[in-house]
């Protein structure tokens, strides 16, 4: 048996003014219609709810047995409704985020503060890893924005592009570098770079496999700032990224060495599920984002 929400709203308030008349007047619906809804619902359940006399209505035993079932369930709908109200105001509610820990800090730090700034209310759950697996963390549902480098494809994913970055080679102050380096030359350096596993290691190393050059690196590191300051000591020559690096290169901890033929650039993108709609609080933060660097809205 199922029986209308609405009967239950008409006998709650029928029950607490025990009046058809003062009922009509909360729900501003007519007289009849109370009486109507009223017996309706005694009919489907079965039994009478309420004594009717002059005076007024009061609840039969099977009533008063009923109403506070009825007042709970009434105030747990008025509870998800304020709920659901908070979170169309961004005032409850989570965001949650998969980045790199190199694409957070040089990149989204500023953003996340904005967002806390502007919504102090949402909770902020970050995830980090390599972009590989930030991306399976959209797909298995723990994070619902990514930020990772592209090129990424994934047929599951609506990927956009959101920062171009360029991919430089430098050496410590008191290197003693050439005027520019073909990618031959450059490739015979003792090199430092990031993991395998890392994107950004796959893309540099594709684009010399296009003149059959191969990147043998003497250091492989997993932390970005680390190819910095290893450069910075001279332990060798740093692929790192010129966007984020460009603190240590102003001040002459590190220098970019010149290549005849650059890096192609490239980017970072955010990346979500293509068939799930995003969260008010996920598109708010992609809104701050494109508000302070003036990208179009997609």
């Amino acid at each position: 048996m199922k029986t209308k929400l609405d009967y239950y709203r008409v006998f709650h308030e029928t029950a607490v003014y025990g009046s058809f008349s003062t009922a009509a007047e909360k729900l501003y619906i007519s007289q009849s219609a109370i009486s109507q809804c009223i017996h309706q619902l005694e009919e489907d359940l079965g039994t009478k709810l309420f004594h009717r006399s002059r005076r007024g209505v009061t609840l039969t035993q099977e009533g008063q047995m009923l109403l506070p079932k009825v007042e709970s369930a009434i105030a747990a709908i008025s509870q998800g409704e304020t709920l659901l109200a908070q979170f169309r105001n961004l005032h409850a509610g989570s965001l949650k985020i998969a980045a790199g820990d190199t694409i957070t800090e040089h990149y989204l730090l500023p953003f996340l503060e904005e967002f806390h700034t502007r919504y102090p209310a949402i909770r902020i759950e970050m995830a980090n890893s390599y972009s590989a697996n930030l991306v399976g963390y959209v797909k298995e549902g723990k994070s619902e924005l990514a930020f990772v480098n592209l090129p990424t494809e994934d047929d599951e994913l609506t990927v956009t592009p959101c920062m171009e970055i360029h991919d430089i080679f430098v050496a410590g102050p008191a290197f003693a570098a050439k005027s520019s380096y073909t990618r031959e030359e450059i490739s015979a350096e003792p090199l430092i770079l990031l993991e395998q596993n890392a994107t950004s290691r796959r893309y540099v190393e594709d684009e010399f496999k296009k003149n059959r050059i191969l990147l043998s690196p003497i250091i492989e590191l997993a932390v970005h700032d680390l190819l910095i300051q290893f450069a910075s000591i001279h332990l060798g020559v740093s692929c790192v990224v010129k966007e984020f690096a460009k603190d240590s290169i102003r001040k002459g901890i590190i220098k970019p060495l010149k290549l005849t033929e650059p890096l192609p650039a490239r980017s970072i993108g955010y990346a979500y599920l293509k068939h799930n709609p995003l969260s008010l609080a996920a598109q708010a933060f992609l809104d701050i984002i494109k508000e302070k660097q003036g990208l179009k809205q997609k």
